[in-house]
């Protein structure tokens, strides 16, 4: 008992999903930024970097996270959904990181209005996602966690939405793209940046799961 009392309880994991979460939303706002100016390489090369900057603030959230596992006794929920939460939240971060640097080493021509449709849907997905983090802290509270399932769903609509996004992009693409390179270069960026709204998603699941256990 005298052990116990001497170990670390709680953990400031919230605080921490917060940052996180913050740093997913600056990784999808400078990748918005980059297609927006990728005509300017100038400008184009500024927004690549902070996306990067973005994803590496993101991983040392991660590590901090995983080493206060290892020396927190008292979580203040389950441990294996804290160390899954925070490991697929990174995985949007690496994702973000992934399309801007694909867009780079791929040398892509041009951005479609599609690539820009998905960005834009990536933007609201790391928002909503953000949101619904920052209501797990309050989860006890019955209102709260009807606002972070309600959020939840949006995220999933979101998924739908770049999810249509996607296959019509794919459709015209192989339709009207002459250029086979161009047509890989392309369809790499859409699978990309929708996977970027099903991460999301899967974050989605994951806090509607522990929701649902804590209420």
């Amino acid at each position: 008992m005298i052990f116990g009392k001497l170990l670390p309880r709680e953990g400031n994991f919230f605080e921490l999903f917060d940052q996180h979460a913050q740093h997913i939303v600056a990784s999808a706002h400078a990748f918005a930024a980059l297609v927006q100016h990728y005509n300017d390489p100038a400008l184009r090369e500024k927004y690549h970097r902070d996306v990067d900057a973005a994803e590496g603030m993101a991983d040392t959230i991660l590590r901090e996270v995983n080493r206060l596992l290892h020396k927190t006794f008292i979580t203040p929920i389950d441990r294996e959904q804290i160390h899954t939460l925070i490991n697929t939240m990174d995985d949007v971060a690496d994702l973000m990181q992934d399309a801007a640097e694909t867009m780079a080493l791929y040398d892509v021509r041009r951005v479609t209005d599609e690539v820009v449709r998905l960005a834009d849907l990536c933007v609201k997905s790391t928002e909503r996602l953000k949101s619904a983090v920052a209501l797990l802290k309050e989860i006890g509270d019955a209102d709260t966690a009807a606002a972070a399932l309600k959020t939840c769903e949006e995220i999933d609509q979101l998924e739908s939405d770049a999810d249509r996004v996607m296959r019509a992009a794919m459709s015209k693409l192989f339709r009207e793209e002459p250029d086979v390179r161009e047509v890989i270069k392309l369809k790499a960026i859409y699978e990309l940046l929708e996977t970027v709204t099903d991460k999301c998603d899967d974050v989605a699941k994951l806090i509607e799961g522990v929701i649902l256990e804590n209420s």
